[in-house]
């Protein structure tokens, strides 16, 4: 634990106090757990099953439903639990656990994201050596790198709230174990901490941003020279990229918002 730290668990106030209403939050999140679970496992035994789909882009598909399978095993079975619990406690370690995953398969799928528009910029501009560029030396070197980058933000971010003092309140007004609400907590200044992390995350989805515009600024360009029907079944292989992008992004936003909310009361009550 954190220097000077007399929590030994927090209590969280999770979605609602309304019975009824966690009730259907129960059933509601346990049938999105078990879809997600089915889905992304379905996936992952699809793609190991068939030879004909043991292409780079469908091994790093399924590797990100992979992450998404465990990512929500780390979150969604102690929310689920919670929802029919009176009184919903963490223990400090399990906190911090949950914290490390939350961070570590959150930012390895962004570079997973960045790694699959490399593979869809080998396949489309450089055809012709696509199968000797994206070998499965390489394939496995980029998703050791997507897991590494992961790692190293999940123990930096950890490393800031674990060193923290919780001496006061220990009631997270959350559903989960996230940055924000323990540094609310914490019995210190952390106005600049907060900054950092909040420039940490935003920065990390930046630059992950602007590097997929780039590979997709160069795979547009290559494009001109070719016909219509080329660029349609060019683009056509980029579909499931863009989807997982896309659907990535957008549930990145609602979180930023959320981020925005509390970087404004750090500026408020420094």
């Amino acid at each position: 634990m954190g220097q000077n730290n007399n929590v030994t668990k927090f209590v969280l106030q999770g979605l609602t106090q309304y019975c009824d209403r966690q009730k259907a939050l129960f059933v509601m999140f346990l049938l999105m757990y078990i879809v997600t679970m089915v889905g992304n496992l379905l996936i992952v035994v699809t793609v190991i099953a068939s030879p004909s789909l043991d292409s780079p882009m469908n091994i790093f598909l399924a590797f990100m439903s992979l992450m998404d399978a465990v990512y929500s095993t780390a979150i969604s079975p102690k929310l689920i639990k919670d929802l029919l619990c009176e009184k919903k406690t963490i223990s400090f370690p399990a906190c911090m656990g949950q914290l490390f995953l939350e961070h570590l398969f959150g930012c390895a799928e962004v570079f997973l994201l960045v790694v699959m528009a490399d593979d869809r910029y080998v396949a489309i501009c450089k055809p012709l050596h696509y199968l000797s560029i994206m070998n499965r030396r390489v394939c496995i070197l980029l998703l050791v790198v997507a897991w590494v980058g992961g790692f190293v933000h999940s123990v930096v971010q950890l490393a800031f709230v674990h060193n923290f003092p919780f001496c006061g309140p220990n009631i997270i007004n959350h559903f989960i174990c996230d940055m924000y609400p323990l540094l609310e907590l914490a019995c210190t200044d952390t106005y600049f901490i907060g900054l950092t992390v909040v420039a940490n995350g935003g920065a990390i989805c930046m630059v992950i941003f602007i590097l997929l515009l780039i590979s997709y600024g160069f795979i547009l360009n290559s494009l001109k020279s070719y016909s219509l029907e080329r660029r349609c079944k060019a683009l056509s292989t980029c579909s499931s990229h863009i989807m997982v992008v896309v659907l990535f992004f957008c549930s990145q936003y609602f979180h930023l918002c959320q981020t925005d909310l509390f970087l404004l009361f750090l500026l408020i009550n420094p």
